[in-house]
């Protein structure tokens, strides 16, 4: 029998054609889904935070005080914490395309009915079952990625996909600022009142196409050739092998590294959540005149934060410093958000914003390299969602607590102390991640 010998040009040139299948797959992938679920990510972001902007009439209208708005702000957590485990068992159990667009379009119609709003107790009803409706789109949707790319093509792609929330503000705020003076008015409703009613039209829209557009699986793609799906599925497979998969829910319990990460994550979300829901009202009280112009102007720090989270994302992929990539953001946020009391001047305080937006916002999108990394199965499913829910919870606190202390102190410093203390913590929290466990 002859034996056949793969000369060295021969081995190179398949390994390069090797390699370009490779690149070709992840290249098709990338565009197929990510921009797509930007632009779901952006809907659901900007549904839940444009309360903020609907503060800045909603409170006169109806006579509300910032502890009530704080509270109602924060009470949208309650139901996602409640029920966002469940949410992601289901997904990683019938699919995702159905499951997605069923979240899609129900927060949608709730989001819409924020229009009719009269008393705070409609309010936080709302908003709890806004919180109920959207649980598990975010979780979901970074278990639906770990299905198509591995741990050292991730970081790239969670930055790419973490741009929805500035993209969302950056659209968001100038467009809520429009529509709230525009619409002023029309038809009898105030401008707060159209702003909810027509910014909940494109995530309907959105549901509906999540439906005919997203593929559950690999096999599924359609738009992957055979040789494609093969290397796709060879890399996941390859990485799950190395995976944790708890065998029972005590051993899932008992894994401390979760309990952590689950600690990080909560002081990333009082920060990222303190920013969020009172920047317009931080750069109204720099000394900003007009709805429109404050809309504006609350872009800025979103647009900077756009800039920076891809070039994080692909240094971090490059280097796979995972924990270094996402504690640093962290610490010029607790340090910008910590400074912009004792400034003056609109100049000042965007310039510190866009620290903290940058920031908040990188550490956000490098926080899910690390437990993606070692966990797979249906463990993974179940601790995003663990970590992504109880995290949330600092949803609920941080503009309860950053309301209650304005109030309270009747100094806006008193908020902003508290959302850089827990990202300085946060930060201190990642250099107890094993690091052989992450970066990788």
């Amino acid at each position: 029998m002859k034996s056949t010998t793969v000369t060295p040009a021969a081995g190179a040139a398949l390994q390069s054609s090797a390699s370009d299948v490779e690149t070709r797959a992840y290249a098709k992938v990338t565009r197929r889904l990510v921009p797509f679920l930007m632009l779901c990510y952006l809907g659901a972001y900007l549904d839940r935070v444009n309360v903020g902007f609907a503060k800045l009439q909603m409170l006169s209208d109806l006579r509300w005080s910032d502890t009530v708005y704080g509270l109602g702000a924060g009470v949208f957590f309650i139901g996602y914490f409640l029920f966002e485990v469940p949410s992601n068992m289901i997904l990683h159990r019938f699919g995702a395309r159905r499951w997605l667009a069923r979240i899609m379009i129900t927060w949608a119609m709730i989001s819409a009915s924020f229009a009719f709003v009269s008393s705070p107790t409609m309010f936080y009803v709302l908003r709890f079952l806004l919180g109920v409706a959207e649980a598990g789109f975010a979780p979901g949707v970074i278990l639906y990625i770990t299905y198509w790319f591995p741990s050292a093509r991730r970081a790239k792609v969670m930055g790419l996909f973490f741009m929805a929330i500035p993209l969302a503000s950056i659209v968001g705020a100038p467009l809520s600022g429009w529509i709230m003076e525009t619409f002023a008015g029309v038809h009898g409703l105030r401008g707060w009142q159209w702003l909810f009613a027509l910014e909940a039209l494109p995530s309907l829209v959105l549901g509906l196409a999540i439906l005919f557009y997203l593929d559950d699986s690999v096999d599924g793609a359609k738009w992957l050739t055979a040789e494609e799906k093969a290397v796709v599925q060879r890399d996941i497979a390859a990485e799950n092998s190395g995976k944790v998969a708890h065998s029972t829910l005590w051993d899932f319990l008992a894994d401390k590294r979760l309990w952590l990460l689950t600690a990080i994550y909560f002081c990333i979300v009082m920060g990222q959540y303190g920013l969020t829901f009172w920047l317009p009202t931080i750069v109204k009280n720099a000394g900003v005149n007009g709805v429109e112009m404050v809309g504006l102007l609350a872009a800025i720090p979103y647009a900077v934060a756009l800039v920076c989270l891809p070039l994080v994302g692909r240094n971090s992929d490059r280097t796979r410093a995972r924990r270094l990539h996402c504690g640093v953001p962290m610490l010029f946020a607790a340090a910008a958000l910590f400074a912009l009391p004792f400034t003056d001047g609109v100049g000042t305080a965007l310039a510190l914003l866009s620290v903290a937006a940058a920031g908040a916002l990188c550490g956000t999108s490098q926080f899910w390299a690390l437990p993606t990394a070692f966990l797979g199965g249906m463990t993974a499913a179940a601790g995003i969602a663990t970590i992504n829910c109880i995290a949330n919870l600092a949803g609920f606190f941080s503009p309860s607590l950053v309301g209650w202390l304005n109030d309270f102190t009747g100094k806006q410093g008193a908020g902003l102390f508290l959302t850089s203390g827990m990202l300085l913590l946060g930060a201190l929290l990642i250099a107890l991640v094993p690091k052989a466990a992450v970066d990788r």
